[in-house]
């Protein structure tokens, strides 16, 4: 397995701090911004670590942010990460369903990602898209009235996208 810690060197990491200001008031735009950087969408230890000593910061505040926010992780996941509604009025319109579409689509179980490290699925707790539910969001857009058919078009067309970039 590939040692994903050496996707950020620490002079990117540091220039990251700098672009975003190394205070403490920026420290999540800081580690979002990380872990967008790190193509897996994650932020490692080390990078955490870092991240504390120039923000004058003990490691545990750090990990504390990256623990409380749904937002974040302290594992790669994959390039899009797929956030399934599992509120009350998506659990009532049948998400249970829609999870059991993308498993099948993707081949993984919630929390897994895909071989090819393109999709992570995950829980997520409301979007606010009650009225379309049960709805995914992936990245900053949110799906709804989803169907078989429906999923199995966002996930192609999401394949075909990361095609492009390659």
């Amino acid at each position: 397995m590939k040692d994903f810690m050496n996707e950020l060197r620490k002079e990117q990491v540091l220039k990251i701090i700098k672009e975003k200001g190394a205070t403490k008031e920026n420290l999540l735009t800081i580690l979002l911004t990380i872990q967008e950087a790190s193509g897996r969408n994650y932020v490692h230890r080390e990078w955490a670590k870092w991240v504390a000593e120039e923000l004058g910061l003990p490691l545990s505040k750090v990990y504390d942010v990256l623990t409380f926010y749904a937002m974040f992780s302290t594992k790669p996941r994959g390039k899009y990460v797929l956030e399934i509604c599992h509120s009350a009025p998506c659990h009532v319109a049948k998400s249970a369903a829609v999870v059991q579409m993308f498993t099948e689509e993707l081949g993984i179980k919630m929390g897994e990602t895909t071989a090819d490290n393109l999709f992570t699925l995950q829980y997520t707790s409301c979007v606010g898209a009650c009225d379309i539910g049960p709805v995914v969001k992936i990245g900053e857009k949110v799906y709804g009235n989803l169907t078989r058919d429906k999923v199995a078009q966002i996930i192609q067309t999401y394949r075909e996208g990361a095609s492009c970039l390659n």
